[in-house]
């Protein structure tokens, strides 16, 4: 089911596409309040973007180039578990829903210290790219964090549930996932450290250093998984 705003081009999709799609339901005219998920999305690039910019000026190509990077850094998001398989520690992400595959970005060197001096003109949108990575990935781990801390005082992580890893030293559209084996409840019997499985190994963590995805949905984890 897909939810939109109703516009003459949505609305002319919905009725090719109903044959073959689930249905759409559309918001009634001016109230994008209705988004507020999506349209707060929208808002934290619009900020962030204009922050990194602020003054320099970029040419029509630069100022696309830019704004195709900030996009495969918005689309490359984990949106749920890609499979139910507990040794499964991929996710969908909406570029999956663009192009097939996850968007991956070259490797770059880090310039977000680097002297504008120093920059050619190419450099400079790469460094506009990583300030805005380091920027709305930082804001968007902590809405994930928000989001599922307080919308119930009992809700604790579960295990076999995919999870994001903060890590600051990650480059654009890289994301680091792992899968919760083990939780450890305290003496009130909220969860505050986990031991998670990741690509690399089995760790213990805080939870303060996990974010839940969007759309999770734990899995059952038996000892051979584990």
């Amino acid at each position: 089911m897909s939810s939109c705003e109703r516009r003459i081009q949505f609305k002319g999709s919905s009725s090719s596409l109903q044959p073959i799609v689930s249905p759409w339901h559309f918001n009634p005219p001016s109230t994008p309040h209705f988004g507020g998920l999506w349209e707060s999305g929208v808002r934290v690039v619009k900020v962030n973007l204009k922050r990194v910019i602020g003054t320099t000026t970029l040419n029509f190509e630069e100022f696309a180039t830019l704004l195709a990077q900030v996009e495969s850094c918005v689309n490359s998001r984990p949106l749920s578990p890609s499979s139910s398989n507990p040794e499964d520690l991929t996710a969908l992400t909406a570029g999956h829903f663009l192009i097939g595959a996850p968007l991956n970005s070259l490797p770059e060197p880090d310039l977000t210290d680097t002297k504008l001096s120093r920059l050619s003109r190419w450099q400079l949108c790469e460094q506009l790219s990583q300030h805005f990575w380091k920027r709305w990935h930082t804001e968007y781990l902590l809405q994930l964090q928000q989001r599922h801390k307080w919308n119930s005082s009992s809700e604790n992580l579960k295990e076999g549930t995919l999870v994001l890893l903060k890590d600051e030293r990650l480059p654009p559209t890289q994301w680091k996932l792992g899968r919760i084996l083990q939780v450890h409840p305290g003496h009130d019997g909220l969860v505050r450290v986990v031991t998670i499985k990741t690509s690399t190994g089995e760790f213990k963590r805080p939870i303060v250093k996990l974010c839940p995805l969007p759309f999770e949905q734990p899995v059952s984890i038996t000892k051979n998984d584990s």
